[in-house]
Protein backbone atom coordinates (compact mmCIF):
# COMPACT_ATOMS: atom_id res chain seq x y z
CA UNK A 1 0.00 0.00 0.00
CA UNK A 2 2.98 2.44 0.85
CA UNK A 3 4.38 1.42 -2.28
CA UNK A 4 0.88 2.51 -4.55
CA UNK A 5 0.87 5.62 -2.50
CA UNK A 6 4.64 6.38 -2.96
CA UNK A 7 4.23 5.70 -6.62
CA UNK A 8 1.00 8.03 -7.20
CA UNK A 9 2.75 10.94 -5.31
CA UNK A 10 5.74 10.34 -8.07
CA UNK A 11 3.13 10.50 -10.59
CA UNK A 12 1.75 13.50 -9.46
CA UNK A 13 4.76 15.60 -9.08
CA UNK A 14 6.88 14.68 -12.10
CA UNK A 15 5.93 16.14 -15.23
CA UNK A 16 3.59 14.69 -17.88
CA UNK A 17 5.70 12.30 -19.96
CA UNK A 18 5.43 11.16 -23.66
CA UNK A 19 2.67 8.86 -23.84
CA UNK A 20 2.95 5.93 -25.93
CA UNK A 21 3.10 5.39 -28.81
CA UNK A 22 -0.05 3.74 -30.80
CA UNK A 23 0.30 0.31 -32.15
CA UNK A 24 -2.76 0.05 -34.41
CA UNK A 25 -3.56 2.86 -36.74
CA UNK A 26 -6.81 4.89 -35.86
CA UNK A 27 -6.52 4.87 -32.77
CA UNK A 28 -5.16 6.96 -29.45
CA UNK A 29 -3.11 6.80 -26.21
CA UNK A 30 -4.33 9.17 -23.60
CA UNK A 31 -2.21 10.62 -20.42
CA UNK A 32 -4.19 12.10 -17.97
CA UNK A 33 -2.88 14.08 -14.69
CA UNK A 34 -4.63 15.75 -12.23
CA UNK A 35 -2.45 18.87 -10.75
CA UNK A 36 -2.71 19.91 -7.42
CA UNK A 37 -4.34 23.06 -8.54
CA UNK A 38 -7.28 21.47 -10.10
CA UNK A 39 -6.35 21.45 -14.01
CA UNK A 40 -6.15 18.53 -15.73
CA UNK A 41 -2.93 17.80 -17.91
CA UNK A 42 -3.71 16.08 -21.11
CA UNK A 43 -1.19 14.46 -23.64
CA UNK A 44 -2.99 12.47 -26.32
CA UNK A 45 -0.94 10.42 -29.22
CA UNK A 46 -3.25 9.75 -32.21
CA UNK A 47 -2.55 7.70 -35.23
CA UNK A 48 -3.99 8.81 -38.57
CA UNK A 49 -3.54 6.16 -41.28
CA UNK A 50 -2.18 7.30 -44.48
CA UNK A 51 -4.34 9.21 -47.27
CA UNK A 52 -7.18 9.80 -44.17
CA UNK A 53 -7.71 13.23 -42.00
CA UNK A 54 -9.36 13.07 -38.90
CA UNK A 55 -11.53 16.06 -37.00
CA UNK A 56 -12.92 16.51 -33.77
CA UNK A 57 -14.27 19.09 -32.49
CA UNK A 58 -15.05 18.87 -28.16
CA UNK A 59 -18.15 21.26 -27.20
CA UNK A 60 -17.09 23.31 -23.99
CA UNK A 61 -20.37 24.07 -23.07
CA UNK A 62 -21.94 20.53 -22.06
CA UNK A 63 -25.87 20.63 -20.71
CA UNK A 64 -25.73 20.11 -17.04
CA UNK A 65 -28.93 18.98 -14.80
CA UNK A 66 -31.78 21.56 -13.69
CA UNK A 67 -31.13 24.28 -17.17
CA UNK A 68 -27.55 24.68 -16.25
CA UNK A 69 -24.62 24.38 -18.35
CA UNK A 70 -21.18 23.04 -17.37
CA UNK A 71 -18.21 25.08 -19.04
CA UNK A 72 -14.86 23.73 -19.53
CA UNK A 73 -11.52 25.72 -20.37
CA UNK A 74 -8.53 24.36 -22.70
CA UNK A 75 -5.54 26.52 -22.83
CA UNK A 76 -1.73 25.74 -23.49
CA UNK A 77 -2.17 23.53 -26.46
CA UNK A 78 0.94 22.30 -27.60
CA UNK A 79 0.53 20.60 -31.05
CA UNK A 80 3.56 17.96 -31.93
CA UNK A 81 2.71 16.37 -35.66
CA UNK A 82 0.78 17.05 -38.43
CA UNK A 83 -2.85 19.26 -38.48
CA UNK A 84 -4.04 22.57 -35.95
CA UNK A 85 -5.57 22.54 -32.82
CA UNK A 86 -7.37 25.68 -32.00
CA UNK A 87 -9.47 26.67 -29.02
CA UNK A 88 -12.78 28.59 -29.60
CA UNK A 89 -15.30 30.18 -27.08
CA UNK A 90 -17.28 27.34 -27.00
CA UNK A 91 -15.59 24.13 -28.65
CA UNK A 92 -11.68 22.99 -28.83
CA UNK A 93 -11.18 21.54 -32.36
CA UNK A 94 -8.72 19.26 -33.65
CA UNK A 95 -8.14 18.53 -37.42
CA UNK A 96 -5.07 15.94 -38.03
CA UNK A 97 -3.46 14.58 -41.44
CA UNK A 98 -1.84 10.91 -41.77
CA UNK A 99 0.88 9.99 -39.02
CA UNK A 100 1.21 10.05 -35.20
CA UNK A 101 0.44 13.60 -33.55
CA UNK A 102 1.11 14.79 -30.13
CA UNK A 103 -1.28 16.58 -28.84
CA UNK A 104 -0.82 18.34 -25.52
CA UNK A 105 -3.01 20.61 -23.59
CA UNK A 106 -4.73 21.59 -19.89
CA UNK A 107 -8.32 21.64 -19.04
CA UNK A 108 -9.77 23.75 -16.16
CA UNK A 109 -13.08 23.53 -14.85
CA UNK A 110 -13.07 19.48 -15.20
CA UNK A 111 -13.18 19.05 -11.32
CA UNK A 112 -16.98 19.55 -9.37
CA UNK A 113 -17.02 18.76 -5.92
CA UNK A 114 -14.18 15.70 -5.77
CA UNK A 115 -15.41 14.44 -9.22
CA UNK A 116 -13.58 14.66 -12.00
CA UNK A 117 -15.07 14.65 -15.24
CA UNK A 118 -13.37 14.67 -18.77
CA UNK A 119 -14.41 13.82 -22.24
CA UNK A 120 -11.15 11.33 -23.29
CA UNK A 121 -13.22 10.86 -27.09
CA UNK A 122 -16.23 12.61 -28.86
CA UNK A 123 -16.92 14.39 -31.78
CA UNK A 124 -14.39 12.26 -34.01
CA UNK A 125 -15.06 12.73 -37.61
CA UNK A 126 -14.02 9.18 -38.30
CA UNK A 127 -13.87 5.59 -36.35
CA UNK A 128 -11.38 4.98 -33.40
CA UNK A 129 -10.29 1.38 -33.13
CA UNK A 130 -8.84 1.41 -30.03
CA UNK A 131 -8.58 3.31 -27.39
CA UNK A 132 -6.59 3.47 -24.06
CA UNK A 133 -5.57 6.40 -21.46
CA UNK A 134 -4.72 6.49 -17.96
CA UNK A 135 -5.28 9.08 -14.87
CA UNK A 136 -2.67 9.75 -12.03
CA UNK A 137 -3.96 12.32 -9.31
CA UNK A 138 -2.41 13.36 -5.60
CA UNK A 139 -4.49 10.27 -4.13
CA UNK A 140 -5.35 7.32 -5.49
CA UNK A 141 -9.03 7.46 -6.69
CA UNK A 142 -12.10 5.76 -4.27
CA UNK A 143 -14.22 5.03 -7.22
CA UNK A 144 -14.19 5.20 -11.19
CA UNK A 145 -17.05 5.31 -13.76
CA UNK A 146 -16.97 5.20 -17.87
CA UNK A 147 -19.40 5.75 -20.29
CA UNK A 148 -18.80 5.09 -24.21
CA UNK A 149 -21.28 5.29 -26.88
CA UNK A 150 -23.69 7.62 -28.35
CA UNK A 151 -24.04 10.99 -26.20
CA UNK A 152 -26.81 10.01 -24.69
CA UNK A 153 -26.05 6.28 -23.90
CA UNK A 154 -25.05 5.18 -20.67
CA UNK A 155 -23.50 2.36 -22.05
CA UNK A 156 -19.68 1.34 -19.70
CA UNK A 157 -16.25 1.51 -21.22
CA UNK A 158 -14.66 -2.16 -22.58
CA UNK A 159 -12.43 -1.76 -19.28
CA UNK A 160 -12.12 0.81 -16.08
CA UNK A 161 -10.03 0.05 -13.42
CA UNK A 162 -7.64 1.25 -10.56
CA UNK A 163 -4.52 -0.84 -10.75
CA UNK A 164 -2.34 -1.84 -7.97
CA UNK A 165 0.24 1.22 -8.64
CA UNK A 166 -2.99 3.39 -8.12
CA UNK A 167 -3.30 4.36 -11.63
CA UNK A 168 -6.87 4.65 -13.38
CA UNK A 169 -7.04 2.78 -16.52
CA UNK A 170 -9.54 2.93 -19.24
CA UNK A 171 -9.93 1.28 -22.86
CA UNK A 172 -12.14 1.15 -25.53
CA UNK A 173 -12.77 -0.69 -28.81
CA UNK A 174 -14.23 0.52 -31.72
CA UNK A 175 -15.54 3.68 -30.93
CA UNK A 176 -18.07 4.81 -34.00
CA UNK A 177 -17.89 8.37 -35.37
CA UNK A 178 -19.86 10.85 -33.15
CA UNK A 179 -19.70 8.35 -30.51
CA UNK A 180 -18.11 9.53 -26.96
CA UNK A 181 -15.86 8.11 -24.25
CA UNK A 182 -16.49 10.29 -20.68
CA UNK A 183 -15.00 8.82 -17.22
CA UNK A 184 -15.28 10.27 -14.11
CA UNK A 185 -12.90 9.64 -11.37
CA UNK A 186 -13.59 10.33 -7.37
CA UNK A 187 -11.31 11.06 -5.54
CA UNK A 188 -10.85 11.11 -1.48
CA UNK A 189 -12.26 14.14 -0.05
CA UNK A 190 -10.04 17.66 -0.33
CA UNK A 191 -7.54 15.90 -2.88
CA UNK A 192 -7.81 19.36 -4.91
CA UNK A 193 -9.84 22.48 -5.14
CA UNK A 194 -12.82 22.33 -7.36
CA UNK A 195 -13.06 24.43 -10.50
CA UNK A 196 -16.20 23.71 -11.94
CA UNK A 197 -17.82 26.85 -13.46
CA UNK A 198 -21.48 26.05 -14.28
CA UNK A 199 -23.60 28.66 -15.73
CA UNK A 200 -27.76 28.65 -16.27
CA UNK A 201 -28.07 27.58 -19.96
CA UNK A 202 -28.80 29.49 -22.93
CA UNK A 203 -33.14 28.84 -22.58
CA UNK A 204 -35.77 30.23 -21.66
CA UNK A 205 -36.08 27.92 -18.38
CA UNK A 206 -32.36 28.74 -18.16
CA UNK A 207 -32.81 32.71 -17.97
CA UNK A 208 -34.62 31.93 -14.63
CA UNK A 209 -32.06 29.70 -12.89
CA UNK A 210 -31.32 30.81 -9.33
CA UNK A 211 -27.74 32.36 -9.46
CA UNK A 212 -25.84 34.15 -6.74
CA UNK A 213 -26.39 37.59 -8.70
CA UNK A 214 -30.29 36.77 -8.46
CA UNK A 215 -30.09 35.40 -5.15
CA UNK A 216 -28.46 38.99 -3.43
CA UNK A 217 -31.40 40.46 -5.18
CA UNK A 218 -34.21 38.19 -3.75
CA UNK A 219 -32.03 38.33 -0.49
CA UNK A 220 -32.42 42.70 -1.18
CA UNK A 221 -35.95 42.51 -1.92
CA UNK A 222 -36.89 40.06 1.26
CA UNK A 223 -35.20 42.58 3.62
CA UNK A 224 -36.89 45.44 1.89
CA UNK A 225 -39.93 43.84 2.08
CA UNK A 226 -39.29 43.43 5.98
CA UNK A 227 -38.64 46.66 6.23
CA UNK A 228 -41.26 48.31 4.19
CA UNK A 229 -44.02 46.05 6.10
CA UNK A 230 -42.62 47.30 9.29
CA UNK A 231 -42.79 51.39 8.63
CA UNK A 232 -46.33 50.35 7.35
CA UNK A 233 -47.19 48.88 10.65
CA UNK A 234 -46.13 51.49 12.32
CA UNK A 235 -47.41 54.10 10.68
CA UNK A 236 -50.98 52.83 10.84
CA UNK A 237 -50.49 51.69 14.84
CA UNK A 238 -49.67 55.29 15.55
CA UNK A 239 -51.33 57.18 12.37
CA UNK A 240 -54.67 55.07 11.64
CA UNK A 241 -56.20 54.86 14.84
CA UNK A 242 -58.40 57.44 15.83
CA UNK A 243 -59.15 56.74 19.91
CA UNK A 244 -62.00 57.91 21.76
CA UNK A 245 -62.18 61.29 22.08
CA UNK A 246 -61.68 63.30 25.18
CA UNK A 247 -63.76 65.24 26.99
CA UNK A 248 -62.01 68.73 26.16
CA UNK A 249 -62.92 67.73 22.34
CA UNK A 250 -66.11 69.89 22.15
CA UNK A 251 -67.24 72.75 19.58
CA UNK A 252 -66.96 76.09 21.37
CA UNK A 253 -69.73 77.86 21.58
CA UNK A 254 -68.86 81.70 22.77
CA UNK A 255 -71.59 84.17 24.89
CA UNK A 256 -72.36 85.68 21.41
CA UNK A 257 -73.45 82.56 19.92
CA UNK A 258 -70.47 81.59 17.90
CA UNK A 259 -69.90 78.31 16.82
CA UNK A 260 -65.52 77.10 16.37
CA UNK A 261 -64.98 73.98 15.17
CA UNK A 262 -61.50 72.39 15.59
CA UNK A 263 -58.71 73.77 13.95
CA UNK A 264 -60.71 75.40 11.73
CA UNK A 265 -61.90 72.05 10.47
CA UNK A 266 -64.85 72.72 7.41
CA UNK A 267 -67.76 69.79 7.12
CA UNK A 268 -66.18 69.43 3.83
CA UNK A 269 -63.49 67.73 5.67
CA UNK A 270 -64.98 65.19 7.46
CA UNK A 271 -65.07 62.45 5.06
CA UNK A 272 -61.33 62.63 3.89
CA UNK A 273 -60.12 62.93 7.82
CA UNK A 274 -62.40 59.83 9.05
CA UNK A 275 -62.81 57.60 5.94
CA UNK A 276 -60.00 58.58 4.18
CA UNK A 277 -61.94 60.07 0.84
CA UNK A 278 -64.57 62.36 0.40
CA UNK A 279 -68.25 61.66 -0.21
CA UNK A 280 -71.69 63.17 -1.41
CA UNK A 281 -72.36 63.81 2.05
CA UNK A 282 -69.01 66.26 2.14
CA UNK A 283 -71.01 67.99 -0.80
CA UNK A 284 -73.97 68.73 0.64
CA UNK A 285 -72.42 69.88 4.23
CA UNK A 286 -70.45 72.16 2.06
CA UNK A 287 -73.98 73.61 0.70
CA UNK A 288 -75.11 74.00 3.94
CA UNK A 289 -72.16 75.86 5.41
CA UNK A 290 -71.90 77.86 2.15
CA UNK A 291 -75.61 78.84 2.45
CA UNK A 292 -74.89 79.30 6.76
CA UNK A 293 -71.94 81.84 5.94
CA UNK A 294 -74.49 84.11 3.74
CA UNK A 295 -72.85 82.95 0.20
CA UNK A 296 -75.86 81.21 -0.83
CA UNK A 297 -80.07 82.12 -0.22
CA UNK A 298 -82.31 78.93 -0.11
CA UNK A 299 -85.84 79.68 -1.03
CA UNK A 300 -89.02 77.35 -2.08
CA UNK A 301 -90.45 77.47 -5.17
CA UNK A 302 -92.01 75.03 -7.45
CA UNK A 303 -92.23 72.05 -4.99
CA UNK A 304 -87.99 72.14 -4.83
CA UNK A 305 -85.34 74.04 -2.81
CA UNK A 306 -83.70 76.98 -5.02
CA UNK A 307 -80.02 77.75 -4.48
CA UNK A 308 -79.00 81.24 -5.76
CA UNK A 309 -76.00 83.49 -4.97
CA UNK A 310 -76.08 86.23 -1.76
CA UNK A 311 -72.58 87.74 -1.64
CA UNK A 312 -69.82 86.96 -4.15
CA UNK A 313 -66.83 84.52 -3.46
CA UNK A 314 -64.11 85.95 -1.86
CA UNK A 315 -60.47 84.92 0.28
CA UNK A 316 -62.44 83.19 2.72
CA UNK A 317 -63.60 80.01 0.37
CA UNK A 318 -61.23 77.39 -0.40
CA UNK A 319 -60.86 76.47 -3.70
CA UNK A 320 -63.34 72.99 -3.68
CA UNK A 321 -65.37 75.46 -1.58
CA UNK A 322 -65.63 77.65 -4.72
CA UNK A 323 -66.24 74.79 -7.09
CA UNK A 324 -69.18 73.65 -4.74
CA UNK A 325 -70.48 77.30 -4.74
CA UNK A 326 -70.21 77.13 -8.53
CA UNK A 327 -72.14 74.01 -9.46
CA UNK A 328 -74.72 75.11 -6.78
CA UNK A 329 -75.17 78.63 -8.31
CA UNK A 330 -74.87 77.47 -11.73
CA UNK A 331 -77.79 74.45 -11.31
CA UNK A 332 -80.05 77.09 -9.33
CA UNK A 333 -82.48 73.76 -8.53
CA UNK A 334 -81.34 71.01 -5.69
CA UNK A 335 -83.63 68.74 -8.10
CA UNK A 336 -80.73 69.42 -10.99
CA UNK A 337 -77.65 68.41 -8.48
CA UNK A 338 -78.78 64.81 -9.08
CA UNK A 339 -77.94 65.67 -13.11
CA UNK A 340 -74.28 67.12 -12.39
CA UNK A 341 -71.30 65.58 -11.08
CA UNK A 342 -69.30 67.69 -8.98
CA UNK A 343 -65.56 66.41 -8.33
CA UNK A 344 -63.81 68.24 -5.60
CA UNK A 345 -61.48 65.63 -4.16
CA UNK A 346 -58.10 66.79 -5.74
CA UNK A 347 -58.98 70.42 -4.13
CA UNK A 348 -60.21 68.96 -1.15
CA UNK A 349 -56.85 67.00 -1.18
CA UNK A 350 -54.72 69.81 -1.73
CA UNK A 351 -56.90 71.67 0.99
CA UNK A 352 -55.92 69.14 3.60
CA UNK A 353 -52.48 68.87 2.41
CA UNK A 354 -51.64 72.74 2.56
CA UNK A 355 -53.18 71.99 6.52
CA UNK A 356 -50.47 69.08 7.04
CA UNK A 357 -53.52 66.97 7.59
CA UNK A 358 -52.56 64.33 5.07
CA UNK A 359 -49.65 63.65 2.93
CA UNK A 360 -48.92 65.14 -0.29
CA UNK A 361 -50.78 62.69 -2.78
CA UNK A 362 -51.15 59.43 -1.67
CA UNK A 363 -51.41 57.58 -4.65
CA UNK A 364 -48.36 58.75 -6.40
CA UNK A 365 -46.42 55.45 -5.16
CA UNK A 366 -49.34 53.16 -6.44
CA UNK A 367 -49.22 54.99 -9.82
CA UNK A 368 -45.40 54.61 -9.55
CA UNK A 369 -45.58 51.07 -8.41
CA UNK A 370 -47.85 50.18 -11.53
CA UNK A 371 -45.38 51.55 -13.84
CA UNK A 372 -42.71 49.82 -11.79
CA UNK A 373 -44.46 46.31 -12.55
CA UNK A 374 -44.74 47.11 -16.33
CA UNK A 375 -41.38 47.58 -16.23
CA UNK A 376 -40.36 44.46 -14.60
CA UNK A 377 -42.74 42.35 -17.12
CA UNK A 378 -40.86 44.05 -19.99
CA UNK A 379 -37.41 43.51 -18.22
CA UNK A 380 -38.28 39.67 -17.64
CA UNK A 381 -39.09 38.79 -21.13
CA UNK A 382 -36.31 41.39 -22.19
CA UNK A 383 -33.71 39.08 -20.29
CA UNK A 384 -35.39 35.67 -20.96
CA UNK A 385 -34.58 36.20 -24.55
CA UNK A 386 -30.69 37.86 -24.07
CA UNK A 387 -28.91 37.55 -21.16
CA UNK A 388 -30.14 35.68 -18.67
CA UNK A 389 -31.08 36.61 -15.33
CA UNK A 390 -34.28 36.92 -15.67
CA UNK A 391 -35.48 36.40 -12.11
CA UNK A 392 -33.82 40.01 -12.05
CA UNK A 393 -37.21 41.29 -13.82
CA UNK A 394 -39.47 39.37 -11.41
CA UNK A 395 -38.24 40.86 -8.56
CA UNK A 396 -39.03 44.37 -10.41
CA UNK A 397 -42.14 43.16 -11.07
CA UNK A 398 -42.71 42.07 -7.32
CA UNK A 399 -41.47 45.50 -6.12
CA UNK A 400 -43.67 47.38 -8.04
CA UNK A 401 -46.56 45.24 -6.45
CA UNK A 402 -45.07 46.01 -3.29
CA UNK A 403 -45.18 50.04 -3.56
CA UNK A 404 -49.20 49.19 -5.04
CA UNK A 405 -49.96 47.79 -1.52
CA UNK A 406 -47.81 49.89 0.70
CA UNK A 407 -49.69 53.03 -1.22
CA UNK A 408 -52.72 51.84 -0.26
CA UNK A 409 -51.72 50.61 3.27
CA UNK A 410 -50.36 53.42 4.38
CA UNK A 411 -52.12 56.04 6.19
CA UNK A 412 -53.40 59.10 4.58
CA UNK A 413 -53.18 61.24 7.74
CA UNK A 414 -50.53 63.17 9.29
CA UNK A 415 -50.39 62.89 13.44
CA UNK A 416 -52.22 66.17 12.87
CA UNK A 417 -54.83 65.08 10.92
CA UNK A 418 -55.25 62.16 13.45
CA UNK A 419 -55.49 64.54 15.97
CA UNK A 420 -58.48 66.26 14.28
CA UNK A 421 -59.95 63.38 13.21
CA UNK A 422 -60.08 62.77 16.66
CA UNK A 423 -61.91 66.10 17.97
CA UNK A 424 -64.24 65.77 14.91
CA UNK A 425 -65.27 62.50 16.72
CA UNK A 426 -65.74 64.55 19.74
CA UNK A 427 -67.91 66.67 17.87
CA UNK A 428 -70.51 64.02 16.58
CA UNK A 429 -70.75 62.75 20.22
CA UNK A 430 -71.68 66.27 21.11
CA UNK A 431 -73.68 66.85 18.40
CA UNK A 432 -75.45 63.02 19.19
CA UNK A 433 -75.82 64.67 22.71
CA UNK A 434 -77.23 67.72 21.99
CA UNK A 435 -79.02 70.16 24.76
CA UNK A 436 -80.14 73.00 23.24
CA UNK A 437 -81.89 73.93 26.45
CA UNK A 438 -78.57 75.41 27.76
CA UNK A 439 -78.49 77.81 25.23
CA UNK A 440 -79.93 81.26 25.67
CA UNK A 441 -82.95 81.92 23.03
CA UNK A 442 -80.32 84.30 21.14
CA UNK A 443 -77.26 81.44 21.03
CA UNK A 444 -79.64 78.77 19.49
CA UNK A 445 -80.45 80.19 16.02
CA UNK A 446 -77.22 80.33 15.16
CA UNK A 447 -75.47 77.83 17.19
CA UNK A 448 -78.61 75.15 15.15
CA UNK A 449 -77.30 76.75 11.85
CA UNK A 450 -73.68 76.62 11.98
CA UNK A 451 -73.78 73.33 13.95
CA UNK A 452 -76.14 71.78 10.60
CA UNK A 453 -73.41 71.06 8.12
CA UNK A 454 -71.11 69.50 10.48
CA UNK A 455 -74.31 66.97 12.04
CA UNK A 456 -74.96 66.31 8.21
CA UNK A 457 -71.20 65.31 7.21
CA UNK A 458 -70.73 63.58 10.37
CA UNK A 459 -73.75 61.59 10.51
CA UNK A 460 -75.73 62.74 13.20
CA UNK A 461 -78.57 65.47 11.18
CA UNK A 462 -81.41 63.94 12.66
CA UNK A 463 -80.54 63.77 16.57
CA UNK A 464 -79.50 67.43 15.98
CA UNK A 465 -82.51 68.73 14.17
CA UNK A 466 -84.60 66.78 16.67
CA UNK A 467 -82.85 68.50 19.59
CA UNK A 468 -84.10 71.71 18.40
CA UNK A 469 -87.03 70.85 17.09
CA UNK A 470 -88.28 69.98 20.46
CA UNK A 471 -87.60 73.06 22.09
CA UNK A 472 -90.88 75.31 23.26
CA UNK A 473 -89.68 77.56 20.15
CA UNK A 474 -87.80 76.38 17.70
CA UNK A 475 -85.37 78.84 16.45
CA UNK A 476 -85.54 80.08 12.93
CA UNK A 477 -83.36 79.23 10.21
CA UNK A 478 -82.06 82.75 9.08
CA UNK A 479 -80.78 81.64 5.68
CA UNK A 480 -83.95 80.81 4.04
CA UNK A 481 -86.45 83.65 2.16
CA UNK A 482 -89.38 82.27 4.42
CA UNK A 483 -89.36 81.61 8.14
CA UNK A 484 -88.64 77.85 8.88
CA UNK A 485 -87.80 75.98 11.64
CA UNK A 486 -85.45 72.71 12.22
CA UNK A 487 -87.91 70.12 10.56
CA UNK A 488 -87.91 72.08 6.98
CA UNK A 489 -83.88 72.55 7.54
CA UNK A 490 -83.12 69.14 8.04
CA UNK A 491 -85.51 67.93 5.33
CA UNK A 492 -83.30 70.58 2.87
CA UNK A 493 -80.01 69.30 4.18
CA UNK A 494 -81.58 65.53 3.10
CA UNK A 495 -82.53 66.54 -0.15
CA UNK A 496 -79.01 67.87 -0.45
CA UNK A 497 -77.04 64.69 0.40
CA UNK A 498 -80.10 62.87 -1.96
CA UNK A 499 -78.88 64.60 -4.61
CA UNK A 500 -75.44 64.58 -4.02
CA UNK A 501 -75.62 60.62 -3.95
CA UNK A 502 -77.78 60.42 -6.57
CA UNK A 503 -75.21 62.34 -8.97
CA UNK A 504 -72.39 60.05 -7.71
CA UNK A 505 -74.35 57.10 -8.46
CA UNK A 506 -74.94 58.05 -11.62
CA UNK A 507 -71.46 59.16 -12.27
CA UNK A 508 -70.15 55.77 -11.20
CA UNK A 509 -72.91 53.84 -13.36
CA UNK A 510 -71.61 55.86 -16.53
CA UNK A 511 -67.79 54.95 -15.60
CA UNK A 512 -68.70 51.14 -15.56
CA UNK A 513 -70.68 51.30 -18.48
CA UNK A 514 -73.88 49.72 -16.92
CA UNK A 515 -77.65 51.15 -16.88
CA UNK A 516 -79.41 53.37 -14.80
CA UNK A 517 -80.95 52.69 -11.74
CA UNK A 518 -78.78 49.73 -11.34
CA UNK A 519 -76.61 48.40 -8.34
CA UNK A 520 -77.97 51.61 -6.45
CA UNK A 521 -75.22 52.71 -3.91
CA UNK A 522 -76.04 54.38 -0.53
CA UNK A 523 -73.44 57.07 0.41
CA UNK A 524 -75.22 58.09 3.64
CA UNK A 525 -73.43 58.43 7.14
CA UNK A 526 -75.77 58.27 9.59
CA UNK A 527 -79.89 58.53 10.28
CA UNK A 528 -81.04 61.47 7.94
CA UNK A 529 -84.88 62.69 8.26
CA UNK A 530 -86.86 61.81 5.05
CA UNK A 531 -86.61 64.94 2.91
CA UNK A 532 -89.88 66.45 2.36
CA UNK A 533 -90.43 69.34 -0.34
CA UNK A 534 -90.71 72.60 1.19
CA UNK A 535 -94.23 74.31 1.97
Amino acid sequence: MLAAAALALFLTAAPLEQPPLPTLPQSAEIQLKLERDGSLSVAEAISVPNGVTMDRRVALRVAAPHHRDRLYQVRDVVLEGSGTANVAEDAFTVHLTSGTSILRYTVDGAVAGDRVTWELAGGWSTELKFLRASFAAPKIPVAVDCLAGPPDSDFPCGAAQIDHAGLTRFSQQNLAAGQRMTTTVELPVGTVPANAVVVPAETIAGAFVLTAPVGWAWAGFGALLLLTAALVWRARHFHVKVRPPGAHFHVKVTEGGEFASPEGVLPGHAGLLLHGRPGPADLAATVLDLAVRNYLWVSAGDGDWRLTRRNPPDEHLTAFERAVFAAAEDTGAVAELRRRHVDVDDALHADAVRRGWVVREPRRLGRAGIRVVFYGLFLTVLLALTVGYAQLGVILALAGVAAVVTSAALPARRRAGTDVARRLRGVAAQLASAKPEDLTKPQRELVFSRGLPYASALGELAPWVAAFAALPHPPRVYWHAGEIGPDQAGSFAAALAGAFAGARRAHLVDVAGGKPGENPVSHSRGRTPEPAPPS
